[in-house]
């Protein structure tokens, strides 16, 4: 019987018009056959919403072999639910690709990504994933040095796909650079923004606001964190997982509520 190539499903937060995803696609042609479930405009900093009170469209753009194509008109997270509930019909991808996105989603930016929420949705189906990001924000961006990692990451992923089945990987690249000095594991570094918005007042006397800002590092010498080595021209891989509880501070918060080590109460008991 012939051998199949992976299956590779791609998505995005930018839409299709933009290089990164272009890029993404044409790399992981090289080892597999992809179809793309995009958003058809662009949704950044979406997270991991869903549309829940309107219809979802897709379309297909293109169909060739090795390359199917479709336009979602919802969120990044309604592009991965709806491809593997309804568009990949009964296959499943071997690996689950994000992006490459225009601008960092290191930090936590991660937590509002469209291109990060596309990953956290395979990793809820235990799907290997990774999600890529350049630190430049410009339409057109040269993502030659990124090629070699991106390969590497890719064949890895797939190689190794057991391993990411409970975590996706967040992938950023340096802004600047004809190379990079290598690549690093690392953490979420933590920040926050300061004066967020600007107050703006149209020509029709109404005020608006225009979100901007300045992010702040709680951590900046901190080592381990994916700012502290994107700074210095290393491509960072954060392994990320859904489960959002604090697991060290069970304990505390069980003391604090006066509950018996980790045992839930039902309210009024």
């Amino acid at each position: 019987m012939k051998h199949k190539r992976p299956l590779i499903l791609i998505s995005n937060d930018d839409g299709l018009d933009y290089p990164g995803i272009k890029t993404l696609i044409t790399l992981a042609r090289e080892v597999g056959d992809v179809v793309v479930v995009a958003p058809e405009r662009h949704q950044s900093g979406m997270s991991s919403a869903i549309t829940i009170t309107t219809p979802l469209r897709a379309a297909k753009v293109s169909d060739e072999p090795g390359l199917t194509v479709w336009q979602v008109g919802g969120t990044p997270t309604d592009c991965m639910k709806l491809a593997l509930d309804q568009l990949l019909g009964d296959r499943c991808p071997h690996l689950v690709l994000s992006g490459i996105n225009h601008g960092y989603n290191a930090g936590i930016s991660a937590i509002y990504s469209g291109t990060v929420g596309v990953v956290l949705e395979a990793a809820l189906r235990h799907l290997p994933a990774v999600a890529f990001s350049h630190g430049a924000i410009a339409r057109h961006i040269d993502f030659t040095p990124c090629v070699p990692h991106i390969r590497h990451i890719i064949a890895q992923a797939l190689a190794h796909r057991d391993t990411l089945r409970d975590v996706c990987l967040n992938v950023n690249f340096p802004r600047e650079g004809a190379c990079y000095a290598g690549v690093k594991i690392t953490t979420t570094a933590l920040g926050h923004w300061e004066q967020e918005y600007d107050h703006r007042v149209d020509p029709h006397g109404m005020d608006y606001y225009w979100l901007q800002g300045r992010y702040v590092s709680d951590n900046p010498t901190d080592d381990t964190t994916d700012f502290y080595w994107l700074e210095r021209g290393w491509v960072t891989v954060t392994p990320t997982q859904v489960d959002l509880t604090a697991h060290h501070a069970l304990e505390r918060i069980a003391a604090a509520l006066g509950l018996n080590g980790r045992q839930a109460t039902r309210a009024g008991d």
